[in-house]
């Protein structure tokens, strides 16, 4: 699959998930959830994402984004369906704060609230990040030992949290096929690359990973996630240490004198659409100051709805004008990826509002009352379905159950943290689990790398990463 992740401007501060609210004596407990069985397209929709890309029978069909996207639209209607002529009950509107009429307008408000509320910036940021990270390209002959493989990962994990993990997978997963172009032994290297520059690395900022961008859109302030530093440190300075043990064992099996060799006319090492790094950091620039709920700061002005994201896209728009067709060719860029996302996530985002609802009234009675069952349970979660929905629905939970303080956006901030590290850290534990993953997975196997299947995978990521998120629960929380 191919959820992702990235992605991303927050019509409120507080909310923009659809929640069920009554007059406000039953915002204490009483307000009527959905019924349990409406998170069935939810359920179902990631379901599909997991397991008919498996299915001999409905791999080929599922690779089609119209059908992905049928099916997630499909899944979607079901649950508009629910709110039209089973759910009984009004919705707020989280650009009006008004309750909704029971029936087809409480449906038209979810459909609102998913779409413009968190689809919108979502795509917006996952696709200005997507489009300008494919302008850039480096040239040069680069051999694949492992201390060049390392310092490339490490490289992608330093700077996935300032252009997210979806542009810095999309900027160095080529220049990393490229080096070990002649090495036998690749695809450890690739799946390595996917726990780290598309997942661990991105936890320091909300542009970084898509649950993170969610929280933010749900009041986290945008600087807060710089203090995950101790655990973003420690998860990758681990990660980076057992890669380069194990990339110097595999090493010894290649055969060195024709990885290492030396073209007769070797390629100077260059960088082509340095311009696009500006654009890069235009995007951060509108995720962190053009919030519509906020005025800039040092003015009065604060930027009205979708400002934010309009500037977003015509920064994509730019970069794709300023930058040589010859370099995106290079790069082999086009926008399949990216159509895979934006097909699933319109269902995604819809269907969720549901078990969010339910987890709204319920939450606090789940069990889940410790900063290590906030992280597992999200990690988990996470692993298998996709963490930027799985975030909020935590999110939720902890905020519905309140907890000790300090807190943040409603939320203790030590289950804040969990619930971020979770959702980051574990989203890297299948293909599944964030968006760049699969992107990253497809693009290997265009260049000929053999990866492993999807429960393949995972033997990587139980040897590996779950060890160490084990350690990390014992030392952090």
């Amino acid at each position: 699959m191919n959820l992702i992740a990235d992605t991303y401007a927050q019509l409120e501060a507080t909310s923009f998930v659809a929640t069920t609210e009554q007059p406000h004596e039953e915002h204490h407990g009483h307000a009527e959830p959905p019924a349990f069985y409406s998170v069935i397209p939810f359920a179902a929709l990631l379901l599909c994402i997991a397991f008919l890309p498996l299915i001999h029978k409905t791999e080929e069909w599922w690779e089609h984004n119209k059908n992905r996207f049928l099916v997630a639209v499909s899944l979607g209607l079901v649950t508009l369906l629910y709110y039209t002529f089973l759910y009984g009950h009004g919705v707020v509107d989280h650009g009006t704060h008004e309750l909704s009429a029971p029936g087809f307008p409480a449906a038209v408000v979810v459909l609102k609230n998913a779409i413009l509320g968190e689809y919108i910036p979502f795509i917006a940021l996952l696709f200005s990040l997507y489009v300008i990270s494919g302008g850039i390209a480096f040239n040069g002959h680069l051999v694949g030992r492992p201390i060049l493989n390392t310092g490339i990962i490490a490289i992608g994990g330093a700077i996935a949290s300032f252009i997210g993990t979806t542009g810095a997978a999309m900027l160095l997963i080529r220049p990393l096929l490229k080096a070990n172009a002649k090495r036998d032994y690749v695809a450890h290297t690739v799946i390595f690359f996917i726990f780290v520059v598309c997942n661990t690395g991105g936890c320091l900022l909300p542009i970084g990973d898509p649950p993170l961008f969610l929280g933010f859109l749900r009041g986290v302030p945008f600087t807060w996630t710089l203090t995950l530093w101790p655990e973003w440190l420690a998860m990758n300075g681990m990660l980076l240490a057992v890669y380069f043990a194990f990339d110097t064992v595999r090493y010894r099996k290649e055969n060195k004198a024709r990885v290492e060799a030396v073209p007769e006319d070797p390629e100077p090492f260059a960088l082509k659409g340095g311009i696009n790094f500006l654009w890069l950091l235009m995007v951060i620039f509108c995720v962190a100051l053009l919030d519509p709920s906020k005025t800039v700061p040092g003015t009065s002005w604060s930027a009205p709805h979708f400002f934010r994201e309009g500037c977003m896209f015509a920064l994509a728009g730019i970069s794709l004008l300023t930058t040589s067709k010859s370099i995106r060719e290079q790069n082999s860029f086009n926008y399949e990826a990216i159509v895979e996302v934006a097909a699933l996530f319109v269902g995604i985002f819809i269907c969720m509002q549901a078990p969010v609802q339910i987890l709204n009234v319920y939450g606090a009675s789940l069990g889940i009352d410790s900063p290590a069952k906030f992280y597992w349970a999200t990690g988990t979660l996470s692993s298998f379905l996709d963490n930027a929905p799985t975030y909020v629905v935590f999110f939720e939970t902890a905020k519905s159950a309140g907890g000790s303080p300090p807190m943040v956006a409603g939320v203790s901030e030590i289950e804040l943290v969990a619930i971020s590290l979770g959702a980051v850290f574990m989203g890297a534990m299948t293909y599944i689990g964030n968006g760049p993953n699969f992107m990253v997975k497809a693009i290997a196997e265009k260049n000929n790398i053999r990866m492993p299947s999807f429960f393949g995978y995972m033997v990587y990521s139980c040897l590996f990463l779950l060890p160490l998120s084990i350690l990390l629960t014992i030392i952090f929380l």
